[in-house]
């Protein structure tokens, strides 16, 4: 007991003059923090959430509308996709193109299974996604290149799903799902009417995919 005793006096002397020894020298001290959480921060990014800003005019007028004149900037949740692989008709998701790699942004029509009446300039006028595979497209159908141009995309090809509008402030809010109005919201005004308009759009997306019949879960 008495040996217990002293290793752990040794062991506090030992960890104050340590301790004191880094505060003495605050770049070491840097250092060394920085060298602890580098790796949660790099797991964090890498499987985890990051936040950027969005470029370009494919998924208007949900991100970057022409009334803004901010870019938007938003959270990109990778952990929905990466460790729990969960892909949900509707979301709005960056994947890389499969022409030139490059990060693009997204909406899931439809999944394996599903049947997409596509539009110009696909060849066909309807495609069964395969399995393993998403129909994806933007919200602004004239300036996009999406599945109606190189078809559906592997599901490995989708890095993250864009969760959440950090700003501009009067945009902060969930992606997703279109807006559904109060019923306290007042017609005629412009939140109501882009309201509408995306729900109209949201029906209009729908009325093209026919979603695959689910399957029975296997005997336990």
């Amino acid at each position: 007991m008495q040996t217990l005793r002293a290793a752990w006096k040794q062991w506090r002397a030992f960890r104050q003059v340590n301790r004191e020894y880094v505060h003495e020298r605050p770049a070491l001290w840097w250092t060394l923090t920085a060298l602890f959480w580098l790796p949660l921060g790099l797991f964090v990014t890498e499987h985890g959430v990051n936040v950027k800003a969005v470029k370009g005019r494919s998924m208007q007028p949900t991100l970057n509308p022409d009334d803004s004149p901010f870019r938007d900037i938003v959270l990109f949740d990778r952990f929905s996709i990466r460790l729990m692989q969960r892909y949900e008709r509707g979301d709005v998701v960056a994947l890389k193109s499969p022409i030139d790699s490059k990060l693009v942004v997204k909406r899931i029509i439809a999944l394996e299974g599903d049947t997409v009446k596509t539009l110009p300039p696909y060849p066909d006028a309807e495609v069964c996604v395969p399995p393993g595979h998403a129909w994806v497209e933007g919200d602004e159908p004239f300036r996009t290149e999406d599945s109606n141009r190189f078809g559906p995309v592997p599901l490995g090809l989708i890095e993250s799903r864009l969760a959440w509008i950090m700003w501009p402030w009067g945009r902060i809010g969930p992606l997703g799902q279109p807006l559904i109005p109060r019923d306290d919201a007042r017609r005629g005004t412009p939140d109501w009417r882009r309201s509408q308009a995306d729900l109209e759009r949201e029906k209009w997306r729908r009325s093209r995919v026919t979603i695959a019949p689910s399957r029975p879960s296997p005997p336990i």
